[in-house]
């Protein structure tokens, strides 16, 4: 299920307004000129900010998410006829040879159902072409970063912002409930110009770092690397994985085309 914040057309239109600071993406765009991407997959591409920025670089880009709202705005921006936008999740790709998939901000502990998630790593493994790579970021669990979230209330949390267009917005967050290794809150957003309050559900995943590797490598990766991530020192895994060659594993050994599926906790 698609979260209000990106799948409601008033609360996706004012999502780059409420998060206007981007610098996550600096290590994204670094990762893509070290791999000498030429392609790009933006799986979860949202509004189209990271998409755009390629684009601007000369990479051929394709994004995709689940969020129709989302990626109507994205398809409303300057320079957005450069990129080409699906709706859908990836295992509702055309066929493409890809050179660098990716995942950015919180997409990856969004997909918080296991079969969603073995669906994304298959899509992504499809998409690329052999050698290609797969690079995604993800809360390390051990920093327990819902026990600060658990001070998330409406007085430590409240801000109005004023949108273009839009007026007065205020919005608060809360902290609703932690089943590890599922943890949800609750964003709330009121509109002064009319009084509208649209209230956004989410869940975050957080998979331990042995689970990742071992899902990557049943999906057909090889985890090159686990790097640290720039804008959150210690908190975050960002891995770089490479299609292997051989394909995913299955019990009987390598093979095309077999992915196992774990069932829901």
């Amino acid at each position: 299920m698609v979260d209000a914040t990106f799948g409601h057309p008033r609360l996706a239109a004012i999502y780059d307004p409420l998060d206007p600071d981007r610098g996550d993406l600096d290590a994204y765009l670094a990762m893509a000129e070290e791999f000498g991407a030429r392609s790009v997959l933006d799986i979860g591409c949202g509004t189209g900010v990271f998409a755009l920025l390629l684009a601007e670089r000369g990479i051929t880009v394709t994004g995709i998410d689940p969020a129709r709202a989302s990626v109507d705005v994205a398809r409303g921006k300057p320079g957005a006829e450069r990129v080409r936008w699906l709706d859908g999740d990836a295992g509702d790709l055309p066929p493409m040879r890809i050179d660098l998939v990716t995942m950015t901000g919180n997409v990856a502990q969004a997909i918080a159902d296991p079969r969603a998630w073995h669906r994304t790593l298959r899509g992504a493994y499809e998409a690329l072409r052999p050698g290609g790579r797969l690079v995604f970021e993800t809360r390390d669990p051990a920093r327990r970063v819902w026990e600060e979230w658990a001070e998330w209330t409406r007085e430590t949390t409240y801000r109005v912002t004023d949108i273009p267009g839009v007026g007065p917005v205020e919005t608060w967050a809360e902290l609703t409930d932690v089943s590890l290794p599922l943890v949800s809150f609750r964003g709330t957003h009121v509109f002064a110009a009319d009084g509208d309050v649209l209230i956004s559900e989410s869940t975050l995943r957080f998979r331990e770092r042995t689970e990742i590797e071992r899902d990557l490598h049943e999906h057909g990766f090889v985890v090159e690397e686990v790097r640290d991530a720039p804008d959150r020192p210690g908190k975050e895994f960002v891995f770089v994985a490479r299609r292997d060659t051989a394909g995913p594993v299955t019990p009987q050994g390598p093979a095309h085309h077999a992915w196992p599926v774990e069932g829901t906790p």
